[in-house]
Order: structure tokens, then sequence, then C-alpha cells
């Protein structure tokens, strides 16, 4: 398969709905092989038979995301399935959203900072050996725009993402050296718990639609997916340590 990411090997977190999927989509596309993980075994399966129809090479990888184990038998999939490791994208998070901070309980703090802070920090530190044995390659991290804008109800969920860039950055100065490029996507996508969260708070909904200057949400393959692909391929071998928001002119810094 010809394509941007033909002979990549992309490990992407989360990937068995809504935005991973998405990515995992484009990829596949541009002619990467990909290893997707995800704490829904049935999903999970049900992504990889999607994916692999589409045309490409696919392997699975079971677990929770914030689970040092599951991050180094993800990097170890990549590396027995298809021979190494190019392209990492950490999209994988839980949350809790709508709740206000003097009702978060530690509980909440513990179980978000895991499956995104951790998630990332474990799944970057078991890629990096192969990404520096290849030569360098590309970490896509992901924030958002409740940690940059300080979204009211999104306490536990703004820490995280915003630890996530601060993280990002100081890999993105550290690995450099190695050709690893680490950036970070803010995105506003219609994922299945965006969606959900969207229906549950209307008034919400129909303010955030206001502050999208192109007036609607993203689609998590053609708009989020493709912005992923230009970091994950060479068209962006210059560009590291930035934050990119995918999200219609919502934020602008």
């Amino acid at each position: 398969m010809t394509g941007r990411l033909a002979g990549k090997v992309a490990v992407i977190t989360g990937a068995g709905q809504g935005i991973g999927l998405g990515i995992a989509r484009a990829f596949i596309a541009a002619g990467a092989d990909l290893v997707i993980t995800g704490r829904d075994e049935g999903r999970l399966a049900r992504a990889a038979e999607e994916l692999a129809a589409i045309g490409g090479r696919v392997a699975a990888s079971a677990g929770d995301a914030g689970d040092p184990a599951a991050a180094q038998r993800a990097v170890q999939t990549a590396l027995d399935r298809f021979g190494g490791l190019d392209v990492l994208v950490n999209n994988a998070q839980s949350s809790k959203p709508g709740t206000p901070l003097e009702e978060t309980d530690e509980a909440t703090l513990r179980m978000t900072l895991g499956s995104g802070l951790f998630g990332t920090f474990h799944h970057m530190q078991a890629a990096f050996p192969h990404l520096q044995a290849r030569g360098g390659g590309s970490i896509i991290n992901f924030g958002s725009r409740e940690g940059i804008f300080g979204g009211v109800g999104f306490g536990a969920y703004a820490a995280t993402k915003e630890a996530i860039r601060g993280l990002s950055r100081v890999a993105a100065r550290e690995w450099g050296r190695h050709g690893v490029r680490v950036n970070v996507l803010c995105p506003a996508a219609l994922s299945p718990k965006a969606v959900t969260y969207l229906e549950e708070h209307p008034a919400e909904a129909e303010m955030y639609r206001r502050e999208i200057s192109l007036g609607r949400f993203g689609d998590p393959e053609d708009d989020i997916g493709s912005v992923a692909l230009f970091l994950a391929c060479d068209d962006s071998r210059y560009v590291t340590g930035q934050t990119i928001n995918v999200d219609g002119g919502q934020m602008m810094l």
C-alpha cells in the first residue's frame, strides 16, 4: 500500500471508538501498520476488523492505558508483528466531566490522571527506545480546550490535560536530539463521549457551538485524523513541542 505512512508502524491508544478510531482510519488509509489498544476487548476486535477491511495490517492489544504492563505489551506487539515502531498516538482518556471542583473526589482525580497523564507517560517511556532505534519518530499526545481555557466542571480533566502538555514539551526538548518529535492536539470532535455529554448539557452544547468559528464540531477521521496524519508523517519533520488546536477556531492562542 502506498501513502504518506507507507512502511510506518503506529500504536494508537484508545482506538476502539471515537477520535482514536478516526485517527486509526486515517492512518491505515495512508498505509500504516497499526497496533490499536483499548480496555473493551469486544469493541477493540470490531475496530480491528473494520480497519483491516480498509486494506491494512492491524493488531489489537487490550489493556488499561494507565497500566505500565499494558503500555509495554502494546509496544512489544508492534515489534513482534511489524518489526518496529515509528508513531505513538496517546489518545486514551477516561474522565468524569461536569463535576464541580469542590465535589471532585480523589478516586475521580486518580482515575483521570491514571488513564491520561500516567497512560501517556508509560507509553512514551515504552516507545522511546524503539523510536530512537529507528532514527526518530513522532509522538502525538492529547490536550484539551478545557485545560487551556479552564472549563467549569472539568477540574480533574483540565489538570490532566495541562500536565500532558507540560510533559510533552519536556519530551520534545529532551528527545529532539534523537529525532523524536512530540506534539499535542487539542480537538473538538463528536466522539461518543462528547455526544453523550452534549446531549446531557444542552445549554453548554449551544455555548460550545457558538464559540466554534466554523460553526460545527469536527469529524474524528476527516478533521482530527487528517491533522494527526500530518504530525505523524514527514510533512511535519520540523514541527515539535507544539500544541495545535484542531477545533474549528474555538481556541485562538
